[in-house]
């Protein structure tokens, strides 16, 4: 990743997809550091329906930074109609910024590009998307290349743990929701799996990072470090504070590992320091019972 070594404040960060998981916190930390913000909501402009990317394109400014976050996530389907909602969105984005061109994008994709057979992953390793969903960010990206003369970086994020997540996902902040409510954790086979779980507030960080250093290039948002599923529930049940059971399943899937090289991370904004998983599920657990 490309990045001016100099900090800048960006005139105005416009915000798409400002509602959602990634969206509140990063709209939270910049609104505290005092960037100035423009944030469209679907209310506003529906941007999978024809004409959203005029009615875009009339709300941009030259010297806007565009950060692009919505899309319908998997919970809301893996399939064909889905990720036609998702490229409406993508090519609604991409005609509003050949209409009226800013002076930074960033695009918040996904791990997904990637395929699942892929044990070891970096910003050189070959995308082979396995899914519609993978697909169509995978789609975006390139819409986005094609298009935008300014600088535009490209966030591929693994999955995000923290309060107030929406998605209720397989992993952290379902188990931690089962283990308060239910006292049971359900895994998938014997939880063998290693997966990366990033802090919401370090994604949040790394985008400001992005935006104040009009960053270009890709960049993976991972921790760096993969825990199995089982190890990540017994962290969760042994925080819970009551007995929680931890229940295995048979197997409907071939075992999968995914672990994260972040030198690339490292090397562009060197003073970030990662939140550690065991601190940022206390953080979570704390934030969420009050």
């Amino acid at each position: 990743m490309l990045i001016n070594q100099t900090a800048v404040l960006p005139e105005r960060v416009v915000i798409l997809g400002s509602r959602g998981f990634v969206g509140r916190a990063t709209v939270d930390l910049l609104r505290d550091r005092g960037i100035p913000l423009l944030t469209i909501t679907s209310d506003e402009i529906d941007l999978s329906v024809a004409g959203a990317g005029d009615k875009l394109a009339e709300r941009l400014l030259p010297g806007d930074a565009v950060l692009l976050l919505s899309a319908l996530t998997p919970d809301k389907g893996r399939d064909i109609a889905t990720a036609q909602k998702n490229l409406r969105i993508g090519e609604a984005v991409a005609a509003a910024l050949i209409a009226r061109p800013v002076a930074h994008v960033v695009y918040f994709s996904s791990d997904a590009v990637y395929g699942f057979d892929t044990t070891q992953i970096s910003e050189s390793t070959a995308v082979a998307p396995t899914d519609c969903y993978g697909g169509m960010h995978l789609m975006r990206e390139l819409m986005l290349k094609s298009v935008v003369k300014a600088p535009l970086a490209i966030l591929r994020c693994t999955a995000v743990y923290g309060a107030g997540d929406t998605h209720n996902s397989y992993g952290p902040n379902r188990f931690r929701r089962q283990a308060y409510k239910e006292g049971r954790i359900p895994l998938g086979g014997q939880g063998e799996e290693t997966r990366d779980h990033i802090y919401i507030h370090d994604v949040a960080h790394l985008v400001l990072e992005v935006l104040m250093h009009k960053s270009a290039g890709l960049l993976n948002l991972a921790s760096g470090c993969s825990i199995t599923f089982w190890d990540l529930a017994t962290k969760i049940a042994e925080a819970a504070g009551k007995p929680v059971e931890i229940a295995p399943s048979p197997r409907g899937a071939p075992i999968t590992y995914r672990h994260f090289d972040v030198t690339g991370t490292m090397k562009a904004f060197p003073a970030f320091v990662f939140t550690p998983l065991d601190r940022g599920l206390a953080e979570a657990r704390a934030a969420e019972l009050g």
